[in-house]
């Protein structure tokens, strides 16, 4: 009965180890955890203690007092903190554990960024293996994205895929299941947000945190002028650079567009980059198929009409494009016999 039990609930996993967000999809069962990338610790005596991991984390960011840190162990798509990622991804391994009785150490596929270095592969991969893994594979990002996105990556055709994700924005031609051609530009959600803050400072003498950056990227953000020139707006809370007294203001997204004009305009040139380089026939496919678009940064209002305007193709967003890099990492590991030459095992 143990044995068919084990069968049953395989304890195999696939991360998307996200700058922004982690999620965990589990063989047979689907993404069942989806968390910020957030480790927060408690410090005392110079000695660090996890105090809140994920969702909880979050909350604190940019509100602690000197005794509490909260910290992103990713950056740009790679672990940036040794220690909080392996942290991290110990504590959702144990989250998953407990709604899954597993009966044995987990075999673990995690997506990387095109653009990894091997020293940034391996940092991953330790930390993998140090949060209890019995064997950890890497998958690149882009073939994650197409898997997801349902793209017919196997066939003998060019298909494009733009993953625009919280650090970076990997653009990649795939054919006969692998890439022909990618570039990992390190922009992303976080560069937007980081736009939005630089432009509210120089424009409006007014500071602003993180969280909030992102809730008007993700309330008003657009990639294009809006055509009255002035767009929806919503009001923002911050500290006034003159006076240091917390002040209230109202942005629109005429604003907005502008303050993500740079960030945006990056993520279409490295699709422009890619076209160019790609050989004549599978562009000649992509003329036929279009350009898909996944990752949180695809959802950036009007997005898919900047990149059209730019290229001249026709652009479409993936069903479920938060979602589709682990989705496709969950397919490599449930498909894992004829996808095995894109897992790199390292063994």
């Amino acid at each position: 009965m143990v044995g068919f039990l084990s069968g049953l609930f395989s304890s195999d996993m696939a991360i998307d180890l996200g700058t922004a967000n982690t999620l965990v999809y589990v063989k047979g069962r689907g993404i069942i955890l989806n968390e910020p990338s957030v480790v927060a610790y408690h410090v005392k005596d110079g000695k660090k203690q996890v105090l809140a991991v994920g969702e909880d984390a979050k909350l604190m960011l940019g509100r602690t007092p000197g005794s509490i840190e909260a910290i992103r162990p990713m950056r740009e798509g790679v672990i940036a903190d040794f220690e909080a990622a392996e942290e991290m991804i110990k504590h959702f391994i144990t989250k998953v554990h407990k709604r899954t009785p597993f009966t044995q150490k987990p075999k673990i596929i995690v997506c990387v960024p095109h653009g990894a270095t091997p020293v940034e592969k391996r940092a991953i991969r330790q930390s993998v293996l140090s949060a209890g893994a019995r064997r950890a594979g890497l998958i690149a990002e882009p073939i994650a994205a197409a898997i997801g996105a349902g793209m017919p990556i196997t066939d003998p055709t060019g298909n494009m895929v733009v993953d625009i994700g919280g650090g970076t924005t990997e653009v990649a031609v795939l054919s006969l299941g692998d890439i022909v051609y990618a570039r990992s530009v390190r922009v992303g959600g976080d560069r937007m947000d980081e736009a939005i803050i630089s432009y509210l400072r120089r424009q409006q003498n007014l500071l602003v945190g993180e969280s909030t950056a992102e809730r008007i990227k993700t309330s008003i953000g657009t990639a294009r002028m809006p055509d009255d020139g002035r767009g929806a707006t919503m009001h923002v809370r911050g500290r006034d650079l003159l006076n240091g007294v917390p002040k209230e203001i109202e942005i629109n997204q005429a604003q907005v567009a502008e303050a993500l004009s740079e960030p945006v305009q990056q993520i279409c040139e490295a699709v422009m980059t890619a076209l160019e380089t790609t050989p004549p026939d599978l562009a000649a496919d992509i003329v036929d198929r279009g350009v898909m678009l996944t990752g949180g940064g695809a959802l950036l209002g009007e997005l898919d009409l900047a990149l059209r305007e730019q290229t001249g193709l026709s652009i479409s967003i993936a069903d479920q494009s938060l979602n589709c890099v682990a989705l496709g990492t969950g397919k490599a590991l449930e498909y894992e016999k004829q996808l095995k030459h894109v897992i790199d095992y390292d063994s």
